[in-house]
């Protein structure tokens, strides 16, 4: 049997480990199952034989999602539509644990374009603050391997991490604002919101009613939104709960059909510059009614 003090250092590592896995698979579901799984191997080693029992997880853990990104990757091919993570969400009256920027939708879309291991050498040591000596144990690569493979997933990313600081409150300030005019149906409020290279994506997963490519430029958006109050979007919403979806204030929405999620993320110009809707029921399994 696992003694309480081997329990008490997995669960104290466990909040890190979900965070990790979550960047890695973009799914909060496969995350708490890659940290279970962590924890199953846990309970056949002995603490105090390892050099560093939180590294020893860590390297544990990231190989593991290695592994489900690698056996998800023809899931991924055949997916109906546009692929959105399932959404992190937090209350709005906890203070964020995520900084927003390593947690927002573009930056998690960013990284599904890298390979499994760069992947985990970029989270490993750009996001996690990991020295390459450790990242390099943690993965069995070497140093100079590991090296390379955070400098050609950093090139992917760069992008989709935002070089401008825009405060919380300023993209609460347009979120809400955003959602007012839609239930409104201000078409011009709404186009004074939006970036001119505004993106909307929706995902429905083949599973509930979404476009089935991105909408790109505020004119495509717009087109969207407005077919959107047409036919019975969140406009018709049953309830609707505030809340910091993928690190900024977006909403959880309680419709006919089921859950939804709507993100945003702001552009350099001060306006909305992304709008995530996820609609699959599969990714939103873990939030409440």
């Amino acid at each position: 049997m696992i003694s309480d003090a081997a329990t008490d250092l997995f669960e104290a590592q466990r909040p890190r480990l979900r965070r990790l896995a979550y960047r890695m698979l973009g799914s909060v579901s496969e995350a708490e199952d890659a940290v279970q799984d962590a924890w199953l191997r846990w309970r056949g080693v002995d603490p105090a034989g390892l050099d560093d029992p939180a590294a020893w997880l860590v390297s544990v853990t990231s190989r593991l999602c290695i592994d489900r990104l690698r056996a998800a990757r023809a899931r991924r091919e055949a997916y109906v539509g546009p692929w959105l993570p399932e959404p992190w969400i937090e209350d709005l009256a906890d203070d964020p644990l995520e900084r927003a920027e390593d947690v927002s939708v573009a930056f998690l879309l960013a990284l599904e374009r890298l390979s499994p291991l760069e992947r985990a050498v970029f989270l490993l040591h750009d996001v996690f603050d990991t020295d390459y000596a450790a990242v390099a144990s943690a993965l069995g690569r070497s140093e100079t391997a590991c090296r390379q493979l955070a400098a050609r997933a950093r090139a992917h990313v760069r992008e989709a991490r935002p070089r401008f600081d825009v405060s919380q409150e300023a993209v609460a300030k347009l979120a809400a604002a955003f959602m007012d005019a839609a239930r409104r149906g201000d078409v011009a409020a709404l186009s004074d919101l939006l970036a001119e290279d505004a993106v909307l994506i929706t995902d429905g997963g083949g599973k509930r009613r979404a476009a089935l490519r991105p909408m790109v430029g505020r004119e495509d958006v717009l087109a969207l939104i407005k077919g959107l109050a047409w036919r019975g979007g969140w406009l018709e919403a049953d309830a609707i709960r505030l809340a910091r979806v993928n690190g900024y204030l977006g909403a959880v929405l309680r419709l006919a059909d089921g859950v939804m999620t709507v993100a945003f993320e702001p552009s350099a110009d001060g306006r909305l510059g992304a709008i995530y809707i996820l609609r699959n029921p599969d990714k939103l399994r873990h939030l409440p009614d």
